[in-house]
């Protein structure tokens, strides 16, 4: 009986020491694979890189173009409630996105007498039924976390996270899976 509990024990170690061997291993090697961050000279000379491509040379002339320069302005007017988070009121003014882009699922709002582009990303879910539910002057609360801009646009695009309307939620973006 003492020869049949040693030789469990024995194995119980041997294997214990296998799995934990095996970890140690896992570990170093997703530790090797993390890349490290870029230093500050790395990303600048990146930028400069991109910068003096065909890309970047279109995105520097469309900033200083007056078109880009309304679209940047409309952009900052509305920061302060992008960084907070905060409600906006805004007026659906489309049901439609500007012909030829590539947004998903939004339509055209005017906010503080500008107009932006509200976008919810691609329509692959009964997610957006109610927000097809809106019509044109239409009065909505709207939260959003970002604001972006692109030469093939003329208006700055948000990005819809909350939508309101007469004081019932219609749509509140799902958080991401596996972040932050």
């Amino acid at each position: 009986m003492k020869k049949v509990i040693y030789a469990l024990i024995l194995l119980l170690v041997v294997v214990s020491g296998l799995v934990f061997a095996n970890h140690e291993i896992k570990n170093q090697t997703s530790a090797k694979l993390t890349p490290k961050p870029l230093t500050a000279a790395e990303k600048e000379a990146a930028v400069k890189q991109w910068e003096a491509s065909p890309g970047g040379i279109a995105y520097t002339k469309w900033k200083v173009s007056p078109e880009g320069e309304k679209v940047l302005a409309s952009a900052a007017k509305i920061g302060k409630y992008i960084t907070d988070s905060s409600n906006m009121e805004a007026v659906v003014t489309s049901l439609s996105l500007p012909p030829g882009s590539r947004l998903g699922f939004g339509m055209m709002v005017r906010i503080n007498g500008d107009d932006y582009i509200l976008s919810f990303g691609l329509e692959t879910s009964k997610e957006f039924q109610q927000l097809q539910s809106l019509k044109v002057d239409d009065k909505i609360i709207i939260r959003s976390r970002n604001v972006s801009h692109a030469p093939k646009y003329s208006y700055p695009i948000v990005s819809g996270d909350y939508v309101e309307r007469d004081g019932k939620m219609i749509y509140k973006r799902a958080p991401q899976k596996g972040g932050c």
